[in-house]
């Protein structure tokens, strides 16, 4: 039997373990190899020569965005799944601009999962059904930070960091796990273009959020 050949790029171990677990189980699947972010998938791609690559959108250094602009341009026979917490349609749109071929989001099921690997291997698209996005109450009251993309469970982060909660706080309030409170506040720093936490507690003081 050939096997899928895959390489994954992603940030979060907790999330790669249970990936990886889900992977190796699979009789048609072999991991090649593992980048933590898009430079290093790059570098992985000189001596490696996937069918598939996993590539997650939000990644320290060179998101996924940006590797996927290269991988298509340096690579186009490769086919490209990007991951995400996020079902936006902002952001399925630019994985397409950028070539991928798949955009699966990271509370999907082994069976989504390995449906969508060998969907794209074999040619074919996917990508989630486009949804009808309410307008939050923030969006309808403040235009100033609907320019910025803030979903709603965003500012719902937002209020509870003003409130110097820590991840694992904020976690047990939404009844989330940390690692999905540790994607939303990296996409929060991202959509605001910050780098650090005293300029995110500043931009909350300063706009009064």
């Amino acid at each position: 039997m050939e096997k899928t050949k895959l390489i994954i790029a992603d940030d979060h171990n907790l999330f790669l373990e249970g990936l990886l677990s889900m992977l190796t189980s699979e009789r048609d699947m072999e991991v090649m190899a593992i980048a933590n972010d898009g430079k290093e998938l790059l570098e992985l791609l000189h001596k490696n020569k996937p069918d598939v690559v996993l590539l997650d959108i939000n990644m320290p250094g060179m998101n996924g965005i940006e590797a996927a602009r290269i991988l298509k341009r340096q690579y186009p026979s490769i086919k490209l799944v990007m991951l995400s917490t996020y079902n936006e349609e902002h952001l399925v749109e630019k994985a397409k601009t950028f070539g991928a071929h798949g955009y699966l989001l990271k509370n999907a099921n082994k069976e989504e999962l390995m449906q969508a690997i060998r969907q794209v291997n074999q040619g074919q698209l996917c990508f989630p059904a486009k949804k009808i996005v309410e307008p939050t109450r923030f969006s309808e009251i403040d235009p100033f930070l609907q320019q910025f993309n803030l979903t709603r469970r965003e500012m719902e982060l937002l209020q509870l960091i003003k409130q110097d909660l820590t991840n694992q706080q904020i976690a047990d309030r939404l009844h989330l796990s940390i690692y999905t409170v540790e994607t939303h506040r990296k996409n929060i720093m991202q959509k605001l273009k910050l780098k650090k936490t005293v300029e995110l507690t500043r931009f909350i003081i300063q706009h009064n959020l």
